[in-house]
């Protein structure tokens, strides 16, 4: 007989014992059986394997919805406030189209239908949300948003939350329209900025870059439930849940690595040591993997040329395997893996370039793009649906 456990089928075989021998015969199978049911939110999509959360986004696995999509990279640049496209066949850049003051990141929708350009127009009052269709790869009319240095979506898929980085709040908007619905006050998380979510869509855990914490959110009551100040921290960044859930990989741009939270009971249960400046975290596209970049410095704004790298982290092992250096010095930023899981994309936030680097060999190219880019998303993506950043597809 067999029954799947986690992702493991067992072949059961009985036997009756007689007294000059035995007869053995194999039952037929009676259906899968799940290792565990993940109760989620009303509205999420269902997890399919609750061992491996990005189970869905393997290469095999891009949704119809993004079928007729542009192959593209799209690219922020924060100084000159435009979007450079790149073509990922030919590494050429394809077009650049200008888009509000200060762009930070490109972030899919939940229903993949738009590419949103978060402008949030740094000590202003006019930032803006920029729509783009990946069918066609051109912007669509801006949309007025306060401050939004990053987005994201509730894993039902109905609210974007607006990162409002410098009001130390979260804005929830309608995911369509973008009508303003609720805000949630962080006080004491200065500068709020990356997230993400528990593998039943309950809570988020989001980084606060300027307290060396982070805040835990309550999402379906939408309220804080509490702050953790990381042991030795100073400046937490990008975040990503490992593959059965259960624990947060926390990038710290001060203490060179990425703190391991359990997300269930707010608590600090590990560090892995990275590179300098460790920043950006992505998932291989196999669940297997997490690479997290190191930015070459513990500065905001930091020198080009820097000390910049790449550290592949084993989630089995919880240790770095390998750390790709950039070729003559960079700094590597945010980005995302290609859909084949062939290549990492990632903006050079200080020279001016984004890098391709090989996820098999760690070789690097790069292309010239505008000023300072930030936030890049690679398109189209494996997944069902996008809780946001540059790509945290499920």
């Amino acid at each position: 007989m067999k029954y799947l456990v986690g992702r493991q089928f067992l072949s059961v075989t009985f036997c009756l014992g007689l007294i000059v021998g035995a007869s053995c015969w194999a039952a037929e199978p009676i259906g899968p059986i799940t290792a565990r049911a993940i109760v989620t939110v009303p509205g999420m999509p269902p997890v399919v394997d609750p061992a491996n959360i990005y189970s869905e986004t393997t290469a095999d696995k891009l949704s119809p919805m993004v079928a007729g999509d542009l192959s593209r990279v799209y690219v922020p640049n924060r100084i000159s406030g435009d979007v450079t496209v790149i073509d990922p066949a030919t590494f050429k850049v394809v077009d650049t189209f200008k888009v509000g003051i200060n762009p930070q990141h490109v972030v899919p929708s939940w229903d993949l239908k738009t590419l949103w350009v978060a402008n949030n127009a740094e000590g202003r009052t006019d930032g803006s949300l920029t729509p783009v269709d990946p069918k066609t790869g051109k912007p669509g009319r801006s949309i007025p948003v306060d401050d939004p240095y990053n987005m994201y979506f509730t894993p039902d898929g109905k609210s974007a939350i607006i990162v409002a980085e410098a009001l130390k709040r979260l804005d929830f908007r309608d995911a369509q329209t973008m009508t303003f619905q609720s805000s949630i006050a962080t006080p004491r998380c200065a500068g709020i900025n990356h997230a993400d979510f528990s593998i039943d869509g309950r809570y988020a855990i989001f980084t606060c870059e300027f307290r060396g914490s982070l805040v835990k959110i309550d999402l379906v009551n939408r309220k804080v439930l509490g702050y953790l100040k990381l042991s030795k921290g100073g400046m937490p960044q990008d975040i990503r849940i490992s593959p059965d859930g259960k624990v947060f990989y926390i990038a710290d741009m001060h203490a060179d690595g990425v703190f391991l939270i359990d997300g269930d009971t707010f608590t600090e249960v590990g560090f892995i040591p990275a590179g300098i400046g460790t920043h950006g975290l992505y998932p291989s596209r196999d669940g297997k993997k997490l690479y997290a970049t190191n930015r070459g410095s513990h500065k905001v704004v930091g020198p080009a040329r820097g000390q910049g790298s790449v550290s592949v982290i084993d989630f089995a092992t919880r240790k770095v395997e390998v750390t790709w250096p950039i070729p003559g010095g960079g700094s590597p930023d945010m980005g995302n893996v290609s859909a084949d899981g062939k290549y990492l994309w990632l903006s050079g936030r200080f020279d001016n370039v984004i890098y391709v680097i090989d996820t098999t060999t760690g070789a690097v190219k790069s292309v010239a793009v505008g000023k300072e880019p930030h936030g890049l998303t690679v398109w189209p993506q494996p997944g069902r649906y996008s809780l946001g950043h540059t790509g945290n597809l499920r």
